[in-house]
């Protein structure tokens, strides 16, 4: 495990908090908005995962990601719903959800796809896909982006985690996946506060493009997300609906909903 003493410290500041504020009772789409509000300002930061060694967990709550913002978010909001403060505690949760069946072994049991994070964490019963269920429509894509850089990835270097991770890409690839498009997300109301939102790209080799939090607002929904272009955690002024059209390559959304008794 890696992690910096301020990591321990921040994590701590915010469970008890969270606890002395009697936040547990919350329901769970509100607990991780929260969550994720607390860092609002923070740093955005590329590959904070990434390094040279044995693949281990890494625990970085200065500085965030898209993704790494959207799984501290869900883990704080069900320690705050189980009451836990325990920094021990915040690392097993966020083990739970990064790595397939919840066990670091090695580089390729990281969840890197998003919607193979998303299909593991619903058989978690962390966080299930809602997409078909709001009238998603069904799409393929072959997944080859991280074995199309090999040689950017020293993990990857071995020839035994290149064959795992094409593996993996290759039951990605046989996958159904459901999207929302972007046109109807105008006015859209399936979607909930706390609801984890997934931009699909058309780009080869890849799901998708970004991940946030789903935030209603009086003019619709807004992405409060790790925001490579603010350089920071924010919660953007204009609506999911604007922010997707703004760029051909968004094709739409998926949608997961963190369990209404999310504990860890």
């Amino acid at each position: 495990m890696i992690f910096l003493p301020e990591d321990r410290k921040i994590c701590e500041m915010h469970l008890k908090a969270a606890r002395e504020r009697g936040w547990s009772g919350k329901p769970a789409g509100e607990l991780v908005v929260a969550a994720g509000s607390a860092f609002l300002g923070a740093p955005y930061a590329a590959g904070t995962l990434e390094r040279k060694g044995p693949e281990e967990l890494v625990i970085n709550l200065r500085a965030f990601d898209c993704v790494t913002f959207v799984e501290n978010a869900v883990v704080l909001a069900g320690l705050i719903r189980a009451g836990r403060t325990a920094f021990q505690d915040y690392a097993a949760a966020l083990q739970r959800i990064r790595y397939r069946g919840g066990r670091c072994c090695g580089y390729p049991s990281r969840l890197h796809y998003f919607t193979d994070w998303l299909r593991d964490n619903g058989r978690k019963g962390i966080v299930r896909d809602i997409t078909r269920e709001l009238g998603g429509i069904p799409f393929r894509k072959a997944f080859h982006a991280l074995t199309d850089r090999r040689e950017e990835i020293p993990p990857l270097g071995d020839a035994a985690a290149f064959c795992r991770v094409r593996s993996v890409e290759a039951a990605c690839s046989r996958r159904t996946l459901y999207r929302i498009p972007k046109a109807r997300l105008k006015g859209f109301s399936g979607i909930e506060n706390g609801d984890i939102i997934a931009v699909a790209t058309d780009a080869e080799g890849i799901d998708v493009s970004h991940t946030g939090i789903a935030v209603r607002g009086p003019r619709g929904l807004h992405l409060l997300h790790a925001s490579g272009a603010a350089g920071k955690v924010v919660l953007s002024s204009e609506t999911l609906y604007r922010y997707l059209i703004s760029r051909r390559s968004r094709t739409g959304i998926l949608a997961g909903r963190v369990g209404a008794e999310i504990t860890f």
